[in-house]
């Protein structure tokens, strides 16, 4: 682009207009290229689109403290299934669902372009060693469970089969992802069948709903949210359905980067879903109480949602069914189930009516100085749209209850937080797989060869963890491991590969 075409008078007249000429303010000391970089980025601004969701975030936030118990409904039994509670289905879904993976119907999409701030990290969550005694990140583990899930439906049905891995990045975390693959040849699997795309970015406003400047000559950015998906799965660079549809995939399993404990395309909750013949599906853990800061799947104004806990009153939020369990109980976990139809449907008729959620951040921005200042409390708002939203569209809408120590445990915060960090992700990956060791025969001594407890503690009385680690290679959800563990005897740390334990046995 030549200094000639930048017609910036022209621009000068559209950002008035909607009042955001203060984008061009230091134009005059900027260099040729600068000034190329910011007129590019000035002409892709929808300024209507931002100007119209500002004025949907500013009744978001008016209403924030807004309580929606008389809105509210819990979820009726009739949608709802447990994997605890409907123990004698559990194998008749887990078979159905690599009946399924086994016919090559089922992928996998995983969200994966947030930005990690609280982790205090400067690369994707997914690149993240928590401390296993293996080492691997969150990227191995996951990227091993697939692996593991095409040998054991092949083992099942023999065919061969490919379970798709779809990995939605964004600008700050795309390039790292893609390098991270590479460099470690894509995990042994197959790069064809690990695709990488990227969500859009929306520019952060100030409370006055003026678009901020992160530099003189670029406008500060945000992901668009982990619903941005809807709007990433047509782009017309890209077309992420039109794939889907080309290999065969029939339904897609979507979930977050950060939960350590997530079974990829699980085949129960493929299984429970295809046999409820829903087009959307949700698991859900129950809420530990009822202050725990989790969003709960319900029925508001007769529409299946996920409501905020901050919108709850603690009179509905404590309220008990006759078996003494919460009324809205069903935590939602960000684990989700799509057919192929739905998100067409989706993505074709109803992506524009999503509403953007507002998050007050500190955005990095330039003071009237021109210096580039790093605010020390939120100065701005970041405008999402969230994958769940969805939930209202579905026409046969189901809901499957896990347990939280078997699928849940979230990557969130840095090291020295109250949780959700990666101590405690380790430490709920090393006791499920404790757990798994001990219901395959195996026992575990101590440096004398005493068994230690179910529950071991420490000299203070406080109990402490088993460093045990299971390989995804070897073991997807506990199945297989009574030849290799029955009567044995293992000390710690434990890692169980494919070729067989490093501990002692």
């Amino acid at each position: 682009m030549s200094s000639k075409s930048m017609n910036w008078a022209e621009v000068r007249k559209r950002l008035s207009k909607y009042d955001q000429q203060h984008l061009i303010k230091w134009v005059g000391e900027l260099t040729k290229e600068e000034q190329e970089l910011l007129y590019g980025d000035l002409l892709e601004l929808d300024l209507a689109k931002v100007q119209r969701c500002y004025e949907e975030a500013k009744v978001t936030l008016s209403d924030s403290n807004e309580m929606k118990d008389e809105r509210l409904k819990p979820l009726d039994d009739s949608i709802c299934g447990s994997t605890a509670r409907n123990k004698k289905h559990v194998d008749e879904w887990r078979r159905r669902g690599l009946e399924k993976i086994s016919r090559g119907e089922v992928g996998v999409l995983l969200l994966a372009g947030g930005q990690g701030t609280r982790l205090g990290v400067p690369y994707p969550k997914g690149m993240y060693d928590v401390g296993l005694p293996s080492s691997k990140t969150l990227y191995q583990i996951q990227a091993e469970r697939i692996m593991k899930l095409q040998s054991l439906a092949k083992a099942e049905f023999g065919n061969d089969c490919i379970v798709p891995w779809y990995i939605m990045t964004s600008e700050y975390t795309k390039d790292r992802t893609l390098q991270f693959f590479k460099s470690h040849k894509y995990f042994g699997l197959n790069s064809k069948n690990v695709i990488v795309f990227e969500q859009n970015t929306f520019p952060c406003l100030d409370y006055e709903g003026k678009i901020i400047l992160d530099q003189k000559n670029r406008i500060a950015r945000a992901p668009d949210g982990n619903g941005g998906l809807y709007t990433a799965l047509v782009n017309s660079d890209y077309n992420v359905l039109k794939d889907m549809r080309r290999r065969g995939i029939l339904c897609i399993h979507v979930y977050c980067v950060d939960n350590i404990l997530v079974k990829m395309a699980d085949p129960v909750f493929i299984g429970f879903c295809d046999e409820k013949e829903a087009d959307c599906g949700a698991k859900v853990v129950r809420k530990s109480s009822p202050t725990e800061k989790v969003g709960v799947v319900c029925v508001l104004d007769g529409k299946y949602q996920v409501v905020e806990y901050s919108e709850i009153s603690m009179e509905i939020a404590e309220k008990r069914n006759s078996d003494g369990n919460l009324l809205f109980s069903a935590g939602n976990i960000c684990n989700h189930y799509f057919t192929i139809d739905f998100l067409e449907e989706v993505c074709n008729k109803h992506e524009s009516h999503l509403s953007h959620h507002v998050a007050k951040k500190k955005v990095h921005y330039i003071d009237e100085s021109g210096s580039r200042i790093e605010p020390p409390a939120p100065n701005g708002i970041k405008m999402e749209k969230f994958v769940f939203d969805v939930f209202q569209f579905s026409k046969n809408f189901v809901v499957l209850e896990v347990l939280r120590e078997d699928e849940f445990s979230p990557l969130k915060n840095a090291p020295g937080a109250a949780k959700d960090t990666p101590a405690t992700c380790r430490a709920s990956l090393m006791d499920l797989h404790y757990r798994q060791l001990l219901a395959a025969g195996g026992v575990v001594v101590d440096e004398n060869g005493s068994p230690l407890p179910l529950i071991p503690r420490d000299t203070n009385g406080t109990s402490s963890r088993v460093e045990c680690e299971i390989s995804p290679l070897l073991s997807y959800f506990g199945e297989g491991l009574t030849k290799l563990c029955k009567g044995k005897k293992f000390t710690q740390p434990i890692i169980l590969e494919t070729n067989g334990p490093s501990a002692k046995s």
